[in-house]
């Protein structure tokens, strides 16, 4: 329901022998699906045969009937589903991306953003590369198959390309011999491996997705790490680790992720209760009940009823099987309605503390307040488990223009009258580092401390864009 969309999640698998690894994608996107909503796509390694399915869709639509059986038995295979920040939404976006190049083949999966992907796009634009795709993943695929020409492997071609990158990238890669997993030098990104009852080697965007297909955490890529799987076991290159300071994406805790996922080593359950236990410390409200905006509203609420006293409450019910279809037909007033209904019994006549994870606009904050009032909430406090947005992102988060966010021309009793609150409280900056549970993470988008080099002359405007996609659809 949150006007920020959900980053891409990757997946990737290796066996000894030939196995259901398509299978396996499966259900690790399944348990991604949070992270991207517009497509997906899988690439199967039969012995060094590359064979893929991708489409826009949700994994249940894309995968439907027997498009996962009717993918090859193999060794490796990689997997992407996405939601895109760079780049418009369009089949040739879907990845993972394949390569054939003169020395092999390489399927690829990104998550994250180039700082610098509109400087690499042109330098290669001009140096002859014909691009297919919007995606600042093509610029990442074109550098490391042009260095794999000049380099005895892909590790070695990864290794030189991350030289040249820069910005937010977790990647799964997949040569015809190789798995290789790689986390940017700021570690922006999440990205972890772990091992099936069978021998086989997982890595994801999230622990969760681990737990999914049956592997057991053994640990997070670390910040500049290259993991290199294959038939000689794994080798770890650590060449670009400790050269930044490490910045995860605070919105990780605060939104991104699942709340049963571990992210270099914390909670994000623990996280977002821990949100709420300040919220409530900060910014006591006098209510009877306390609910949360499903999904990632829930946790914080949860905190803020321990801290204060005050009970906890389902009060709102999220319609789980509304795909991209329906959100590609309706208006955004009719998808609040259907997406969201408010429990009577538990809002009637009551004073509410309603925890939602941001406010962006404002539009849907607005409509969800205005839902429990014609339910008949007497008083609603809400109070947001992030900082308010001020500042664009370059790192993955659909927040690109200081013209669209609230926060950048009102103050906070403003847009407490503005979207109907009684009161309205956001959580401190200084807060943030209870929730990561140290102060290594980046919050760019709610102080404006970009830990990279900002990039000049994007003309990036999520929210003009996607609607200009809309217009163009109908």
């Amino acid at each position: 329901m949150s006007s920020i969309r959900e980053e891409c999640g990757v997946f990737g698998v290796i066996s000894e022998k030939p196995a259901n690894v398509a299978g396996i994608c499966y259900y690790g996107l399944y348990a991604l699906q949070h992270r991207g909503q517009e497509s997906c796509g899988i690439v199967v390694n039969d012995d060094g045969l590359f064979v893929s399915r991708k489409d826009l869709g949700l994994v249940s639509e894309v995968f439907s009937g027997n498009a996962v059986s009717s993918l090859p038995q193999g060794t490796m295979a990689v997997a992407h589903t996405r939601y895109g920040t760079t780049g418009g939404t369009s089949r040739s976006n879907c990845q993972p991306i394949e390569v054939n190049h003169q020395k092999g083949h390489m399927a690829i999966a990104h998550n994250g953003n180039l700082s610098n992907a509109a400087e690499l796009r042109s330098a290669l634009e001009l140096s002859g590369a014909i691009f297919h795709t919007s995606s600042d993943t093509e610029s990442i695929a074109y550098i490391v198959t042009k260095e794999r020409l000049r380099a005895p492997s892909i590790e070695e071609a990864l290794s030189r390309a991350m030289d040249i990158l820069d910005g937010a990238y977790s990647l799964v890669m997949m040569s015809p011999q190789k798995l290789i997993c790689a986390r940017d030098p700021y570690g922006f990104r999440p990205l972890c491996y772990g091992r099936t009852k069978d021998g086989m080697y997982v890595a994801a965007s999230e622990s969760c997705a681990l737990t999914a297909v049956g592997a057991e955490f053994i640990r997070d890529v670390e910040p500049g790490e290259i993991l290199i799987f294959s038939k000689d076991g794994i080798v770890s290159r650590r060449e670009h680790c400790n050269q930044k300071k490490k910045t995860l994406c605070i919105f990780e805790y605060i939104y991104f992720a699942r709340p049963d996922s571990i992210i270099d080593g914390r909670s994000v359950h623990a996280a977002r209760v821990a949100a709420g236990k300040i919220l409530a410390q900060k910014d006591p409200a006098d209510a009877d009940i306390v609910i949360g905006v499903p999904d990632s509203g829930l946790d914080a609420a949860l905190g803020y009823s321990r801290e204060s006293g005050i009970p906890y409450g389902i009060g709102l019910i999220k319609n789980k099987y509304i795909g991209r279809t329906f959100i590609a037909l309706g208006d955004r007033f009719d998808q609040v309605k259907i997406k969201l209904s408010a429990v009577e019994e538990v809002i009637k006549d009551k004073n509410i503390v309603l925890i939602d994870d941001s406010i962006v606009r404002g539009t849907t904050s607005g409509r969800i307040v205005s839902l429990l009032r014609e339910t008949g909430a007497k008083a609603i406090h809400m109070r947001i488990s992030s900082p308010p947005f001020l500042y664009p992102c370059y790192y993955g988060t659909d927040i690109d223009s200081r013209e669209n966010l609230i926060a950048c021309h009102h103050s906070v009793s403003e847009i407490a009258g503005m979207i109907g609150a009684d009161s309205l409280g956001f959580l401190p900056d200084e807060a943030l580092k209870e929730l990561s549970g140290n102060t290594f993470y980046c919050s760019a988008c709610f102080d404006g401390r970009y830990p990279t080099k900002v990039p000049e002359g994007t003309g990036k405007n999520q929210f003009e864009q996607r609607l200009s996609e809309k217009n163009l659809n109908t």
